[in-house]
């Protein structure tokens, strides 16, 4: 998996283009963590098309050579979750799904 060291300047653009085309996948570590805190998929999806870039919380991750990007927002059910996205020269790559405040 080829990433890029350059971040992308229209996150939301870019993960609600993914979202559209079906072009994302889930972590082992996504999948693990969603189970382990009681996230839905659904959640996760909504918040990261509804959500807000919290650039503050990006990290550029050297192993993997890759930025990791933070999205935060509230579900239907008003769960303040964040998503860390990636993105691979293929698909987005949810990365892990935090609840804020637990």
């Amino acid at each position: 998996m080829k990433r890029s060291k350059k971040k992308i300047e229209s996150l939301m653009e870019a993960i609600r283009r993914s979202l559209d085309s079906g072009n994302y996948l889930d972590t082992r570590h996504a999948h693990e963590r969603q189970e382990e805190r009681r996230i839905t998929r659904p959640e996760v999806l909504y918040v990261l098309r509804y959500g807000h870039h919290e650039a503050k919380k990006d990290r550029f991750d050297e192993p993997f050579k890759a930025w990791n990007y933070a999205v935060r927002g509230k579900t239907i059910d008003r769960r303040d979750l964040r998503i860390i996205v990636s993105f691979d020269e293929s698909a987005m790559l949810i990365i892990t799904a935090i609840e804020i405040g637990r």
